[in-house]
C-alpha cells in the first residue's frame, strides 16, 4: 500500500473539518443555550439581560469630615454560558440630591483591545456579589445630608448602566443594561 494515501486522507479529513467550522455561521454552540448549531448561519445568537440587584449599601464609618459607605450589587446570568461584565457605572443620590459617580471594572478601547483584565465573569450557575466603596466628605454645606448619615437612615438611590457581553471571543456583541435602585 503506498504510504501517501493515509496521509492524503488525514488532510482530507483535516479540510473538511476546517470547512465546515468556516462555513456553520458564527460558533458550532450557540453561547446562550444548549443546543447545537452546526450549519446555520441565523446570526448573532440572542443574550439575555444580566439580571442586577443592589445587594446592600452600607455606612462604613461616618465622622465629622468624612463618611465611608459600601456598596454591593448582586448579578446574575440567565445565559447557558459565562458573561464577561465589563464595568457598573453607578450614580448614587440621597434624598434626590446626587452624591457623586463612581465605576467598577473597564470597559475594552475600541476594536476590543483590553487594557488590563479588569473585568468579572459571570457564571451561569451562581450569582457573584460586586462590591466597591466610595468615600464622602463633609464641606459643611449640607447638614441634612450629614445628619442622615450619622443617623443611619439615608433615603438612598442609585441608577447606572452595565456593560457586558458573551465570554466567546467569536460570538456575542456589546450590551447595556441600565437599572435604577431605592433602598
Amino acid at each position: 500500500m503506498n504510504p501517501k494515501i493515509p496521509v492524503l486522507g488525514v488532510i482530507g479529513a483535516f479540510a473538511v473539518v476546517i470547512l465546515v467550522i468556516a462555513y456553520s455561521g458564527t460558533s458550532i454552540i450557540d453561547d446562550t443555550s444548549s443546543e447545537v448549531r452546526i450549519g446555520t448561519s441565523g446570526g448573532m445568537p440572542e443574550i439575555e439581560p444580566l439580571i442586577i440587584s443592589l445587594e446592600d449599601i452600607v455606612i462604613k464609618d461616618v465622622d465629622e469630615r468624612t463618611a465611608y459607605i459600601e456598596i454591593a450589587f448582586k448579578v446574575a446570568n440567565p445565559n447557558y454560558k459565562g458573561v464577561i461584565l465589563e464595568m457598573i457605572r453607578y450614580n448614587v443620590y440621597e434624598d434626590g440630591m446626587k452624591i457623586g459617580t463612581k465605576s467598577i471594572g473597564d470597559r475594552a478601547a475600541p476594536g476590543g483591545i483590553v487594557a488590563a483584565s479588569n473585568y468579572f465573569t459571570i457564571l451561569s450557575d451562581r450569582p457573584s456579589i460586586i462590591k466597591d466603596e466610595f468615600t464622602i466628605k463633609n464641606n459643611g454645606n449640607i447638614p441634612e445630608l450629614w445628619s442622615a448619615l450619622e443617623n443611619g437612615d439615608p433615603k438612598w438611590r442609585v441608577t447606572g448602566q452595565a456593560y457586558y457581553n458573551l465570554s466567546s471571543m467569536t460570538a456575542g456583541q456589546e450590551n447595556e443594561l441600565l437599572f435604577e435602585f431605592t433602598k
